[in-house]
């Protein structure tokens, strides 16, 4: 059983230090890995980069992460990068990293994502160009994390979770308002997750969504954001699915 703990939206700043840091060091307990859903600073500068990277230094597990619009709102995503990266964070935009679990292969595909809305209720490529580019920026990071799930298989990962900030699907955005769902997400990284398959979907952003939710082709999608999960992460079990145990995956 593999075990992935997640949140996003923890939203450090400069007196956040050691909020989170001891609940982090109890992960060898209860996880395989931390996946971070991106909103991990307040403002996106290389300050508060440096306090998230204080949290997460020297942990026991490999740690995982994607930006959030918060982390690019200085615009310094690279400086947050850079200091994440430093600090042995595995930092993901349209590609994947590869964590091993006991010799599984846990793929994980990595982008933040951008809005756009969902079917039926969603922009597209037509008119002027910067609602152009608004729908293609979404596209493209979808495309990336396509990509990016198709070469984890090929990798021969048996086992692939998509993560990202924006949400995928406007499940996990219930309790939200409604006129604010494009902003939160994009059907097209969902349709990216079906194509190339995934046997979790986790993100952030909707602060007032619902944790629960799943694509149309059958992934379970979980909203980490901490202000709905409520605690420091959650834990979901996964059954791995290498090519010598051909068992469907579960998310608890």
């Amino acid at each position: 059983m593999i075990r992935i703990a997640a949140v996003g939206d923890i939203h450090m700043g400069l007196d956040s230090q050691g909020v989170l840091r001891p609940a982090f060091e109890t992960l060898p307990d209860c996880a395989d890995m931390l996946l971070l859903a991106g909103d991990l600073t307040r403002h996106g500068t290389p300050e508060e980069a440096e306090v998230v990277a204080r949290e997460v230094t020297g942990l026991p597990v490999p740690v995982v992460a994607v930006l959030g619009n918060h982390d690019h709102h200085d615009e310094q995503p690279e400086a947050v990068t850079t200091v994440l990266r430093e600090a042995g964070v595995r930092v993901l935009e349209g590609e994947g990293t590869v964590v091993e679990v006991d010799g599984a292969r846990v793929g994980i595909a990595g982008t933040k994502g951008f809005g756009g809305g969902f079917v039926g209720r969603s922009g597209s490529e037509f008119g002027e160009p910067l609602m152009k580019e608004f729908i293609r920026y979404t596209r493209r990071c979808a495309d990336g994390l396509r990509a990016s799930l198709d070469e984890l298989a090929e990798q021969g990962c048996g086992t692939r979770v998509a993560l990202t900030h924006f949400a995928p699907v406007p499940d996990t955005l219930a309790g939200e308002p409604l006129e604010i769902y494009p902003f939160l997400g994009s059907y097209l990284l969902a349709e990216a997750v079906d194509a190339a398959g995934a046997d979790l979907a986790v993100h952030g952003h909707a602060h007032a969504g619902t944790e629960h939710g799943m694509t149309t082709g059958g992934v379970p999608v979980r909203n980490v954001a901490q202000p709905v999960i409520r605690k420091a992460f959650s834990v979901y079990h996964l059954k791995d699915r290498s090519p010598a145990q051909p068992v469907p995956a579960t998310a608890e």
